[in-house]
């Protein structure tokens, strides 16, 4: 038989800041103590991440918008995936005085919610955007003809309004159920009691906007990559451009989910034992303890994507070069938008076209 405190009960709906839990968790033949070499190792990182993640994804925003020439449409997602992440990035340095204070909350409880909702919302809207753009260079090297007529800016920022409203709405779970709680003269940050209805709600939440999304980007992927692997086979020579192209793809989505799956899978763990409460309390800790060590990985994600992006876009290299030091004249040897993206694109987009005609004239040799 299970038995916890009650004013230190721990539940399972949380965002990635519900992971940093402060109270010892008592159980019959074990206990939960708070990891005291991660408050000290904690706030060092999430200084480290804010100073780096706000100054990187500032130079990328103000580049992008700031071009001169007219912008590419996945630069409308790219923007709108960093403005996410600098808005969580802001609510860092309440986390850094939370650890500092070994799990204190002392800047009120409007922040308490507010932060925890930002946080929550940069991670579906970093999944839903990251979604958003595989579908797009999934349709625009698929169906080429079909990607002329639907890809448009108007297109791009529609999609991108619709992904913000509904991350807002899916962020609303966490608004509600935080709270901060009075122990042994701390005040903490966490989690309301749930019932199992509204852990039910928390794991179906969990698949729909989370894991669904990111196997749709694994499918997308794939099947470019397939098709780029078929392109590379036929015309029997080593494209250097093409093999960095898949190198890019590979890069993005793997950080993503270096960063995420982690923390969700400990977390989809964790509501699952919730919900079938075992006898005893080892595989519910398994679970905390491994959302405490996987949320620094979540939270570096945010200051990730402007490097990735400056090392692997030429475009956005160029972009943020001028940005930072507007005197310094770059070579024009090369188009500005003859990016990886773009090649891989208008590569395989010629393939797949390539591909369609042959089938036509087959078809109209054999009739």
């Amino acid at each position: 038989m299970r038995t916890a405190w009650p004013e230190m009960e721990l539940t399972q709906l949380s965002p990635v800041t519900a992971v940093t839990f402060n109270y010892d968790y008592y159980e019959d033949n074990c206990q939960y103590h708070h990891l005291q070499h991660m408050s000290t190792f904690l706030p060092v990182l999430y200084t480290v991440v804010f100073l780096v993640g706000i100054i990187g994804n500032s130079i990328l925003i103000v580049a992008l918008v700031c071009k001169r020439r007219i912008q590419r449409l996945i630069d409308i997602f790219i923007i709108n995936l960093a403005a996410s992440d600098f808005i969580f990035l802001i609510t860092l340095p309440f986390w850094v005085d939370k650890e500092a204070s070994d799990g204190s909350w002392r800047v009120g409880s409007f922040l308490c919610k507010a932060s925890s909702y930002i946080i929550s919302v940069n991670m579906y809207c970093s999944i839903l955007l990251l979604t958003c753009m595989s579908a797009d260079r999934y349709l625009a090297i698929m169906y080429p003809s079909t990607a002329r007529r639907v890809r448009t800016r108007s297109y791009a920022s529609g999609l991108c309004i619709s992904v913000w409203l509904l991350s807002c709405c899916l962020g609303m779970p966490t608004l509600l159920s935080r709270e901060l709680k009075e122990h042994y003269g701390k005040t903490y940050c966490t989690d309301k009691a749930m019932t199992e209805a509204k852990q039910i709600a928390s794991l179906m939440i969990l698949i729909l906007a989370f894991f669904f999304p990111l196997l749709s980007i694994l499918t997308f992927y794939c099947s470019i990559t397939r098709k780029l692997c078929v392109h590379y086979q036929k015309s029997g020579k080593h494209d250097k451009k093409l093999r960095k192209s898949i190198k890019i793809v590979f890069i993005v989505v793997a950080a993503f989910v270096i960063s995420w799956v982690p923390f969700n899978l400990f977390k989809l763990m964790a509501i699952l034992w919730g919900l079938l409460k075992p006898p005893d309390c080892f595989p519910d800790l398994v679970a905390q303890l491994g959302m405490k060590v996987s949320s620094p990985f979540a939270f570096a994600n945010s200051c990730a994507n402007p490097f990735i992006y400056y090392c692997f876009d030429n475009y956005i290299r160029r972009a943020m070069i001028r940005c930072l030091c507007p005197w310094v004249k770059l070579s024009s040897s090369s188009n500005n938008s003859d990016t990886l993206d773009t090649r891989l694109s208008h590569s395989l987009s010629n393939f797949v076209v390539g591909e369609y005609a042959t089938r036509k004239r087959k078809r109209s040799v054999s009739l």
